[in-house]
């Protein structure tokens, strides 16, 4: 992604950003609003309710998961729609996967 595309991508109140980041091990997801530069909820395969679910935490399974997590951590806040944004990863495997886990919970993006 190029810095003309990263410059489009910008989270508000009424539609936060979901920002991706993917390690070897990990894949780390955050829900950020832009206009005030704050974190609204956070989720990774760093947290005990996802290490409990799955045995390893670089797959497609523990990417799927902290996706639901997220999305249901945005229905409680009442946040249903979202700018999806993947950073320089394609969009296939864990990203992918973390995405259409919060497609499931009812994230709209």
């Amino acid at each position: 992604m190029g810095k003309r595309e990263k410059k489009r991508i910008k989270g508000n109140d009424f539609k936060p950003r979901l920002s991706i980041y993917r390690s070897n091990k990990h894949i780390y997801a955050q829900v950020i609003d832009d206009s005030c530069s704050k974190t609204i909820t956070s989720c990774s395969t760093l947290e005990l309710e996802v290490k409990t679910k799955c045995e390893r935490t670089a797959t497609k399974l523990a990417s799927k998961i902290v996706g639901e997590i997220i999305g249901k951590r945005l229905i409680e806040k009442n946040i249903k729609e979202i700018i999806f944004d993947r950073g320089k990863y394609p969009y296939h495997g864990r990203i992918k996967e973390l995405a259409e886990g919060a497609r499931l919970v009812g994230v709209i993006f």
